[in-house]
């Protein structure tokens, strides 16, 4: 696998599709990062690191009124085009409504508090 994290937004995208409660993945230390910083924004619901044969991620999605609570999940930055962004030059995504997340020399956060930070970073994805 090329591009574990796009793999991960894959699965995402496709269970709340076809509308699961729950996903589960592979296990990395920056997918669970990741992953616990959409559930502390408030787009998925829970996530769990289970070990069975190997380490796996349980994701809890979230919805609202039968809707999933995330409407768009792109991949940003890709193994062949890495896109870096100073906080300078970040624009609120869908007019503050989503969020761009980046990764940053101290660690993943929200396009938001990359700004408050003065930090910029390589745009991971982003999430409506």
């Amino acid at each position: 696998m090329t591009d574990p994290v796009a793999d991960l937004l894959t699965r995402i995208r496709n269970a709340l599709m076809r509308k699961k409660m729950s996903v589960s993945a592979p296990y990395s230390k920056l997918k669970h990062e990741l992953v616990e910083l959409l559930v502390k924004e408030g787009f998925l619901k829970d996530v769990k690191k289970v070990t069975k044969d190997f380490d796996e991620l349980d994701i809890t999605l979230k919805y609202y009124n039968d809707e999933p609570v995330i409407k768009e999940l792109t991949r940003e930055s890709k193994p062949g085009l890495r896109k870096y962004i100073s906080y300078k030059d970040i624009k609120p995504h869908k007019g503050g409504l989503g969020i761009k997340v980046l990764t940053t020399s101290k660690g993943l956060m929200t396009d938001k508090d990359a700004i408050k930070q003065e930090i910029g970073g390589e745009v991971i994805c982003r999430v409506f």
